[in-house]
């Protein structure tokens, strides 16, 4: 598995900044269910309860809709359950969406979505899926720590935004920045991770708490 870092990090280093860029609970629940699920409702709140306290985003459909009808159908499904915020990087973002069983990681993988219009601009605090090039969006997001509207015209279309618990996000463990492998955490899951990097914060669960 490529890192989803590394077609974006090409584009930067091109661009001559040093800025890396976002890389796109049960076992069972957690599948990739078949076919196409239904269009997410208009805006809905998901509660994520992690290490370190509670945090809310609230998802806007109309910002990217493929996008949201995605992470309706990841939440549904427990995926981000006991996933580790792998990749917090001080001042620009924290990523998260790697599962710890690599058959679960590999069905969704499968179910790659196609890109959407950029409807918002990557404001801090806002919820974007990661990617590794065109069309490629799956199971890893991150917020943003920053305003990082630069990565509007790379195609990253923010699809809602943390309404409650800002500082819980903010205080992510972030000592590590981007150096855990993603194909090691895809490969190993959080046994990789609990023994090399023990200090990283973690989601206990993420569902849904209020539609629109």
């Amino acid at each position: 598995m490529r890192r989803y870092s590394l077609a974006l990090a090409l584009i930067f280093v091109s661009a001559c900044t040093a800025e890396k860029t976002p890389s796109a609970d049960s076992q069972t629940a957690a599948k990739a269910p078949p076919g196409p699920p239904p269009p997410a409702p208009d805006s809905f709140r998901v509660t994520f309860e992690t290490s370190k306290g509670p945090f809310v985003i609230q998802v806007n459909r109309a910002w990217a809709p493929r996008g949201a009808d995605r992470f309706l159908e990841l939440v549904k499904s427990n995926f981000f359950d006991e996933d580790r915020f792998f990749r917090v990087v001080p001042h620009f973002v924290a990523q998260f969406g790697l599962n710890d069983k690599p058959a679960i990681n590999d069905a969704w993988d499968k179910k790659r979505i196609s890109d959407d219009s950029v409807g918002h601009t990557n404001a801090r605090g806002t919820l974007v899926f990661a990617s590794e090039g065109p069309n490629s969006r799956s199971h890893q997001l991150y917020v943003n720590l920053a305003d990082n509207s630069r990565l509007d015209k790379l195609g990253f279309a923010p699809i809602g935004q943390v309404v409650q618990g800002m500082g819980v996000v903010d205080s992510l463990y972030s000592g590590y920045a981007d150096k855990p492998d993603q194909q090691f955490i895809q490969t190993l899951g959080n046994s990789y991770l609990a023994r090399m990097f023990p200090k990283l914060d973690y989601i206990k669960t993420a569902r849904v708490t209020t539609t629109y």
